[in-house]
């Protein structure tokens, strides 16, 4: 069966129960022929490094990334090293995958809000360390490090992803990275405008464009699931976005800056005393779904499989590179990955790599 490397997915979707449903996810993701796995980071159950492991160990073909995880939680050797692991271990199919983090949340846990030059002078030091460099007294904007080496006999280079959300993150994307995972619910004007940023600022580094894959981080929830987890997985995925950065999602989207108001203050809203899409019942949802407008929720593939096709091809067809279906998990995704497949164009994708960050046939490293 051909691998549709073009197609990805979110492995422990939301709040699992455990994370050894990632073994039976990424086991039926390759078995579908989806192209590579994400893996997102929360400070519970779903640490990154733990879980790329796991997806390594039980995959022999699957693409794998971090999508993401935030520099500044571990030391860069302790990252160098869990990238290098993870890529001889996978022989090539990992990605390395960073992004900035919720404010928020480093405020409450007395860590420091990431800014651009920090993350790319890290990105600078992971290449470098994995090429078999002795960096010494190193004093940058990711910081001061007497000495970062993994020793000579390391001559590595491994793909890199961002999630991009702001003009300078796609900017920094475009120039430093191999590979820009968008976000959710961006609307068809902003995921355009945002692969284009990301192209653009490849090609003014001197970069070939096509070096830089772009991602569309796609909601797909078909009818074929029960109406209170599609309710789960739309209204309460988008009302915690907008409990994290709401202000961002608005201005990036142009939405109405009043609507988003009005949600933060209502006492539906307030009565969630933590992340919505995690603890809130049926009824609240069904009491914050009033609050969020039809529009905000529509950047997204809903409706019968062939509907939800439809809508994956549209991403396509706005510049990115690659969909990852978000929001389920590949069991529920399986009668659209059916429908996707059946009329998937012959050849267009033809020598792309399984690693969601990993260089086409025919494009050179840039």
């Amino acid at each position: 069966m051909e691998r549709m490397n073009e197609l990805g997915f979110y492995t422990l979707a939301g709040a699992p129960k455990t994370p050894r449903e990632l073994i039976a996810e990424v086991q039926q993701g390759e078995a579908l022929g989806l192209g590579s796995v994400f893996i997102s980071e929360r400070f519970n159950v779903k640490e990154a490094a733990t879980l790329s492991g796991a997806a390594g160990a039980v995959s022999s073909e699957l693409g794998i990334a971090t999508a993401a995880t935030n520099h500044h939680t571990r030391h860069p050797m302790v990252t160098a090293a869990f990238a290098m692991t993870m890529h001889r271990m996978t022989e090539g199919r990992f990605s390395l995958g960073l992004g900035r983090g919720i404010a928020p949340l480093f405020d409450a846990y007395g860590l420091p809000h990431i800014k651009t030059a920090e993350i790319e002078d890290f990105v600078g030091l992971m290449r470098r360390i994995w090429r078999g460099e002795i960096v010494a007294g190193h004093d940058g904007p990711a910081g001061k490090y007497p000495l970062l080496t993994m020793g000579p006999d390391y001559r590595e280079h491994i793909p890199m992803t961002f999630t991009a959300f702001g003009p300078n993150s796609l900017a920094l994307g475009g120039r430093a990275f191999d590979a820009v995972v968008l976000h959710t619910f961006f609307t068809d004007e902003t995921t355009e405008r945002c692969v284009r940023a990301v192209k653009r600022a490849a090609e003014e580094a001197g970069r070939d464009p096509a070096a830089v894959r772009v991602w569309s981080c796609f909601a797909t929830v078909g009818d074929h699931l029960p109406e209170a987890l599609r309710l789960k997985k739309t209204v309460g995925r988008m009302a915690t976005y907008l409990q994290g950065y709401g202000d961002l999602m608005v201005k990036t989207n142009g939405w109405d800056p009043e609507v988003l108001r009005r949600f933060r203050e209502s006492e539906a809203v307030r009565a969630v005393r933590g992340a919505i899409d995690t603890i809130a019942t049926p009824e609240q949802l069904e009491a914050i779904a009033l609050l969020i407008p039809d529009e905000w929720l529509a950047p997204a593939a809903t409706g019968s499989p062939e509907q939800c096709v439809e809508k994956v091809r549209g991403q396509l067809e706005l510049g990115c590179d690659g969909v990852i279906l978000h929001g389920a998990s590949p069991r529920e995704l399986e009668p659209i990955v059916a429908a996707y497949r059946k009329t998937r164009p012959e050849g267009r994708f033809a020598g792309l790599p399984a690693n969601p960050a990993g260089l086409a046939a025919g494009v050179e490293a840039s």
